[in-house]
Order: structure tokens, then sequence, then C-alpha cells
């Protein structure tokens, strides 16, 4: 702690690769792609990190293309995913050769084919339909019901495969559906799976030929003590559906989310009639889950402290808004000075954060085994009007 700083967010190299392979390998011989979602933890180490033991992606942005190259993945590893796809993010998308696009409009589906055609080649296509399955997830992260912005609607699919079929510039590969995010049941997964099947037999008899399924992402994990799902039983009873086709999976909370941690350190302690505050200097630009979200993560100390205040501390930060907070109402037993490690925190942390208040952003550091690197350095003071003029 001392030799990097506070607040802080770190990741365990093992835990990230575990992860993974637990999903990969429940496939056993079934063919399939595990791709990591980058927008759940994009740094370079992360991705290296999956690259290296065959790791697919998931992308939404060409920035998170070029991020995946620059770590050493492969553009034939990726699936791009995400509602507003720009001109250049195709184009560049098309020049390095990613694996297949998720189409998730008919305004899309045009500009894909026209770029393809200006640039005289066959942009492979998956269309993102949405089954109106409820996730039973928070409405911030469900994704797919028709109120959804995602894809389109399951029953408009058919004239959108038709024209892509009809192509000369696109390629109809696949069928995508995500339907939100951690999902701690597996029966809306094969709800929503049963509906695609439906669908894969309708474009078999009209000659479309669907050689994967992208089923997206979405696995919870245990935050507090939520019951979570069995990946082996998971991909066996999608398997046990889907006969040989190819299966491919989006996970990224799963991956990394309970393979970091973030490190935050007490700088005040404020008691009055009603609540206990400990001041810490993690905030919700830091780590923006629990006031976005309010979400629930664990919170423990990093050594006990025998002789410290015991109380139900909310954990608040130095940001000027009331919803600047970390947790609420846990028993601990505090000094100032004491650091914290709020826990869960290596999915959607980092990369959901931010400048707001001018506080730079945080430093990160991967451990593995009795090793630990910085793997981004600290944000300076200077950096954060470097680019600005007046």
């Amino acid at each position: 702690m001392v030799a990097y700083g506070s607040p802080l967010y770190v990741y365990s190299r093992s835990d990230i690769e575990n992860n993974w392979r637990e999903f990969d390998e429940a496939f056993g011989n079934h063919p399939h792609l595990v791709c990591y979602a980058v927008k759940a933890n994009s740094n370079l180490a992360v991705l290296n990190t999956l690259a290296k033991i065959g790791a697919g992606f998931d992308i939404v942005s060409e920035g998170e293309l070029e991020r995946v190259l620059t770590a050493g993945g492969q553009a034939s590893q990726c699936v791009f995913s995400g509602v507003a796809k720009t001109t250049q993010e195709i184009t560049r998308a098309l020049e390095v050769g990613v694996r297949c696009f998720n189409v998730e409009s008919a305004s899309e589906l045009d500009r894909i084919e026209l770029v393809a055609r200006s640039l005289n080649t066959q942009a492979p296509i998956s269309i993102r339909v949405n089954p109106n399955v409820d996730a039973k997830t928070h409405p911030y992260i469900s994704t797919g019901l028709k109120e959804n912005k995602f894809g389109v609607d399951i029953d408009d699919a058919i004239s959108l495969y038709q024209q892509a079929h009809q192509s000369e510039h696109l390629n109809v590969q696949g069928l995508d559906c995500h339907i939100g995010s951690q999902l701690t049941e597996v029966s809306p997964f094969l709800d929503a799976l049963d509906k695609v099947l439906e669908l894969v037999d309708q474009l078999n008899q009209q000659g479309i030929e669907i050689t994967h399924l992208d089923l997206g992402g979405g696995v919870g994990i245990q935050y507090d003590d939520e019951k979570t799902i069995d990946i082996q039983a998971y991909i066996e009873a999608i398997i046990e559906k889907v006969g040989n086709i190819e299966i491919i999976l989006e996970p990224g909370r799963a991956i990394v989310g309970n393979a970091g941690v973030f490190v935050t350190k007490v700088e005040f302690l404020k008691q009055n009639s009603d609540h206990s505050f400990a001041i810490v200097d993690g905030a919700m630009n830091d780590l923006l889950r629990p006031s976005f979200y309010d979400a629930y993560h664990q919170v423990l100390p990093i050594s006990e402290n025998a002789n410290g205040t015991q109380a139900s501390w909310d954990l608040v930060g130095p940001i000027c808004e009331t919803g600047d907070f970390l947790a609420k109402g846990r028993d601990l037993s505090l000094s100032q000075g004491d650091y914290l490690a709020v826990m869960s925190a290596g999915a959607y942390g980092f990369t959901m954060s931010s400048n707001y208040n001018s506080r730079p952003r945080v430093a990160e550091v991967m451990v593995s085994g009795d090793q630990h690197n910085l793997v981004r350095e600290r944000e300076t003071i200077q950096d954060l009007f470097d680019k600005e003029h007046f």
C-alpha cells in the first residue's frame, strides 16, 4: 500500500485466469469461443493475461478494439457489439479482420453494408435479437426487454436476415442474444435460448444458415450472500439444447469481478447523534457502482484494529455530493489512517471512473503469486488539464 499509494485497484492474475478457464473448460470438446467483455475491465495487463490463455474478446468501441490489439489479442477473436458503431469504427474493424459484428438495428446493418461495399469486402454479421425475457436484474443492466435500447425485436429479425443474406457485402454467420447483467439464475438464459432456437429453425427453413450462437454474458458474481450460477451446469444445459452449433459467450464481470479489490484509506472519523461517518480517500469518481446502482460491496479491514472505534459506519468520500458513498451501515472497528478493502471491485470499477471534482484517476496493480506490478500509473494533477487550452 505504501509503495503504490491510496486509493488503489489491485487485481489477481491467477483469479482472472482461473475464472476464464472455468467457462472454457466447461465446454469440453463442444465448439465454442469465450469472449471476455472488455468493458468490465480494460486494463492492458488484464487483456494481455487473457490473450495469452486463448481468450476472445467482446468489444463495444474502436478504443476497446485497439486496447485488445495492443495487449496481444487477435482481431479474429473479437466480436464487435454496441448500438452506435460509427463509420470509422466499422472501417477499422473490417481492416483488421474482426470475427463478427453483432448488429443492433436495421440502420446499423445498412451502414455496415455500405462500409463493406466501399472497401470491396464482406462484413461478417450476427444480428442481436431482443427476446423480451425479463432477466430479473437491476433495471439499468437489463438488456433483453422491448423497453431496452439493445437489439432488434425477435419478430422483426427474419426480414433483416433476409436482407443480409441477399447482400454481396454481408456474410451472415450468427445470431446474438444478451438479456442483462448480474444474473443469478439460469432460467432466464434458457428461456431466451429457446426463443433463439425457434428463430434459428425458421431461418434454416429459408436457407439461411446460422453457424454460431452468441449468447452474451451476464453471469452474476457473489457480492454479498447471493446464490450464484454453477458454470458447469449452465453450459451443459446450453449444449444439451443447441446440438453441434458453435457457442460464443461474453462473460465480463464473472471473469474479473471477484479478482479485484479497491483499497481506500480512512482520512477522518466523524460521528453525530444519528450517524457515524468514515471519511475515506476513495470516492464515487473512483468506484461509481454504489452511488449509481446502489450496489453492495463487502468492506474488510486490511488489518484488524482492536483499538479502533466500533460503530456502524457509512463510508463516504471527498466528492461534493451526498450520493458519494462506498458503503453504508458497516460494523467495523476503525481508526484514522486504517486501510480498507472494498471487495469484488474488479469489474466496472476503474472502467467507470472519472475525473469528477478534478480528482486524478487512481493506480492499478496486478498481483501474481508473491509478485506485484504497477499496471497503470496514478494520474497526476498535470494530467487533468494537459490537453486543455485557453
